[in-house]
């Protein structure tokens, strides 16, 4: 099939991304408190959903055995992360990789910073700034 003649979905953002969570409660506390994200509900039989800008986030417990498995990494934007990562630690974020230069042009730089939740899922912190 031509790109012409190829069916457009026209898909532009991402609306929800869902993170597979065996401790709902505990979840809820972490992306509540720790990273601040609003809590919008929850829904049974086991959702919470948050909302991140213009994404919305659900944990949810997995129906079976099959969907039980850990999440894609999901890359929170942050202006500063040397001070994103600080007010984290502070709050008892454990990190697995401190916040680390990982790309450069002559215009901007790429920083990342990776931790886990309570359910074991790699989030990570990103920042492009001017280089």
């Amino acid at each position: 099939m031509s790109s012409t003649s190829r069916p457009n979905a026209e898909i532009s953002d991402i609306g929800q991304i869902a993170i597979n969570v065996r401790d709902l409660d505990r979840a809820v506390e972490f992306y509540r408190d720790r990273l601040a994200l609003p809590f919008l509900f929850r829904a049974p039989p086991g959702m919470a959903f948050f909302q991140c800008g213009h994404v919305r986030l659900l944990l949810g417990v997995a129906e079976n055995t099959e969907q039980d498995r850990p999440a894609s990494i999901i890359y929170y934007r942050v202006e500063d992360i040397a001070a994103s990562h600080a007010a984290l630690t502070s709050l008892g974020v454990e990190f697995v990789a401190d916040p680390h230069l990982v790309h450069k042009t002559e215009s901007q730089e790429l920083w990342l910073a990776f931790f886990k939740d309570t359910e074991g899922n790699t989030l990570a912190l990103m920042s492009e700034r001017a280089a």
